[in-house]
């Protein structure tokens, strides 16, 4: 079996595109490797990330463009016209399209991945054109593909729902959180902390800055108890989009001097952040899978999260759940875990085991799985 993926979106640079989709195809790709040694794979990637750079085992020829279709103005293109070129050329037997899209001339078989459905759900939170095309692709890609991944049971009840698909084709294969995110040991916790200055007690925030994150609420949450406690809000990653009126808020309230923006976080360091900080805070409006939250239980940080979309199926009974909009409850639920230690030290080992259920090597046996099932449906003229 020859199987094709797309993973154009797989960044390997400091910015807001090395998030939620990119570590989903890294970490597919590492997993499917450590499992599946005799299929070949052609991995199918943006300009400058090339086989030394992935690490990957012979059976997986990775295949950099000379384009760079990081730039969606460029991956579409690459998409929609260069990509069905491709894959009649290389032989391939199945493609994988990674986020929602396949081409809508792809000549071979084809499994989809859907994360969310965002752009449906909170328009006004993307940039028109790119709203137009993920509509149209996604619509289309999930009717001509053979089946369609899904990373939550939210996201199917979304996918079934809102799209139409018969819900035998939606298959759930959840996201994990990586290998290093876990417990560190004290003294390099210790030495961070006190390389950074940080104070004893802090509310982190990580996720790219974009409207359906909802920093505004938090920021009107926290405003109401920054005279209740020293502790301040560190708020991590970085400028995705339409990130204006988070600082305009930030303003309205006079908390520049509580809030701090440290920006993207290495991935080398994000799991002493999660560590070092008193709990965290993600009150996002919509998340198809919500991997911060999971990242942080499995560091052992208490969470107080959003009680919508996907958030509770990762967090369930290891955190705090609060409306997404609701900024006195969240401030309630902050203070309260601020002040109280035992409750803290309960959610953290609800939090890590909770955070074992998820696993990226059943994600890749799962997808695999499903690999096999349409090469055993499809018709053999496709193949």
């Amino acid at each position: 079996m020859h199987i094709a993926i797309n993973a154009h979106l797989l960044a390997h640079t400091r910015s807001f595109r090395r998030a939620g989709v990119s570590h989903y195809i890294e970490q597919l790709l590492q997993h499917l490797a450590l499992i599946n040694q005799p299929n070949r794979y052609s991995v199918y990637t943006t300009r400058g990330l090339d086989a030394s750079t992935l690490g990957l085992p012979p059976n997986f020829g990775v295949r950099p463009s000379r384009l760079p279709t990081i730039n969606p103005r460029v991956r579409i293109p690459w998409e929609q016209f260069l990509a069905p070129f491709l894959l009649r050329r290389s032989g391939a037997d199945i493609f994988h399209g990674v986020l929602n899209v396949i081409p809508l001339a792809c000549p071979i078989p084809s499994v989809v991945t859907i994360h969310d459905l965002a752009f449906i759900r909170f328009p006004h939170t993307f940039r028109s054109y790119n709203r137009t095309y993920l509509d149209l692709a996604t619509r289309t890609s999930v009717r001509r593909a053979s089946y369609v991944l899904v990373v939550s049971e939210h996201t199917k009840r979304e996918v079934v729902g809102l799209l139409g698909v018969p819900a035998e084709r939606v298959i759930v294969t959840p996201n994990a959180a990586r290998a290093h995110f876990q417990p560190p040991d004290p003294a390099a916790l210790a030495a961070f902390r006190a390389h950074h200055s940080l104070p004893e007690q802090f509310v982190l925030y990580v996720g790219t800055l974009e409207p359906r994150k909802n920093l505004t609420t938090l920021l009107d949450a926290y405003s109401q108890i920054a005279r209740q406690s020293a502790a301040p809000l560190l708020i991590g990653g970085g400028k995705g989009w339409l990130y204006q009126p988070v600082f305009e808020r930030l303003d309205a309230l006079g908390l520049r001097d509580r809030v701090h923006f440290i920006g993207y976080i290495d991935e080398d360091e994000l799991p002493l952040w999660y560590a070092a900080a008193t709990l965290f805070v993600f009150p996002s409006l919509y998340e198809g899978f919500g991997m911060p939250p999971l990242e942080a239980m499995a560091c052992g940080t208490p969470v107080v999260a959003a009680n919508g979309s996907s958030l509770p199926e990762v967090v369930g009974d290891a955190g705090l759940m609060t409306p997404p909009t609701d900024a006195n409850t969240l401030a309630e639920a902050i203070l309260r875990l601020l002040r109280d230690d035992a409750l803290r030290a309960e959610l953290s080992e609800r939090g890590l085991r909770r955070s074992q259920r998820f696993s990226w090597h059943k994600t890749a046996q799962d997808t695999l799985a499903v690999y096999e099932r349409v090469m055993l449906t499809a018709p053999i003229n496709a193949v």
